[in-house]
């Protein structure tokens, strides 16, 4: 059944589908994938209920909709419609955060377009003496992300809110040690594969024209929030590989600013220091 499954999956032109048809028949069967080749057969009910799911995996459903989680680092979030779902080179963005903040006693952080909270969430857990924000404008991405800081992190502090609010955590403005942003950044009209385009938010997508509508705002409230010397990571779009980079250098309050790869070798976020002696009260562009 699971090659039968397999197959269909291929056919569907589904990236992964061996290891999409064996993790759904690990959910059904309640086991986990290293324990499949223990299990002899599915029940006639279990059968039922892995071809309803392989079905929609095969109509481009996520798999993570399908299962109701999705892995990120060490977590295992709750994730459905209207939730983002994380992906795995974001987990470089929030590894690179959660290391720079080790080194700190008890660092603020504050990611903004948290989604469902991988990012916040990972490094709420990761490091325990951190106080953790986590900003996200969506109403459907709220509440999953107040589902999931309420099982995995109470103490995370989940705001309703836009980036593009001059007023957005006023009271944090030049205490902030480190800021993670996973924004929507994929520029207008870009083909998607139809996981994106049919159960992805568009809002947590596509991001304008140039991909760079929200990216804007998002550097403009980091000037603000971070202290001096704090740091920025922003996810983006390979070919933001160096129309980011001019945006934070024509802000004028960062320095160190380099961009990072991801595991394929493609450009993948961009880091900064808010300059020593950059007044954290100036007003940026938004």
């Amino acid at each position: 059944m699971i090659a039968d499954a397999a197959g269909r999956l291929v056919s569907a032109g589904v990236e992964s589908p061996r290891n999409d048809a064996e993790l759904l028949a690990a959910f059904v069967l309640g086991v986990s994938r290293g324990r499949l080749p223990l299990v002899d057969t599915f029940t006639a009910e279990q059968a039922d209920a892995y071809r309803r799911l392989v079905r929609r995996r095969v109509d481009r459903e996520p798999l993570q909709y399908l299962t109701g989680t999705a892995a990120f680092r060490y977590l295992e979030l709750a994730v459905g419609p209207g939730a983002f779902v994380p992906r795995p080179e974001t987990e470089l963005l929030a590894g690179w955060g959660i290391d720079l903040a080790r080194d700190l006693p008890a660092p603020v952080v504050v990611d903004l377009c948290a989604g469902p909270g991988p990012i916040a969430l990972s490094v709420a857990t990761e490091l325990p003496t951190s106080t953790v924000y986590a900003v996200e404008k969506s109403p459907a991405a709220l509440d999953w992300l107040r589902r999931n800081a309420a099982d995995l992190a109470p103490g995370t502090h989940v705001v309703p809110g836009d980036v593009a609010d001059p007023e957005l955590l006023g009271d944090l403005r030049g205490r902030v040690d480190v800021l993670l942003s996973n924004p929507p950044y994929v520029p207008a009209d870009t083909p998607v594969p139809p996981e994106v385009d049919r159960y992805d938010p568009a809002t947590a997508v596509f991001g304008g024209q140039d991909g760079l509508d929200v990216v804007r705002p998002v550097i403009a409230r980091a000037a603000e929030l971070l202290r001096p010397g704090g740091a920025l990571g922003i996810e983006h779009d390979e070919e933001h590989a160096e129309a980011l980079p001019e945006l934070l250098r024509a802000d004028g309050r960062f320095d160190r600013i380099e961009g990072h790869a991801d595991l394929t070798g493609r450009p993948r976020f961009t880091t900064a220091r808010l300059r020593p002696d950059a007044s954290s009260w100036q007003t940026g562009s938004s």
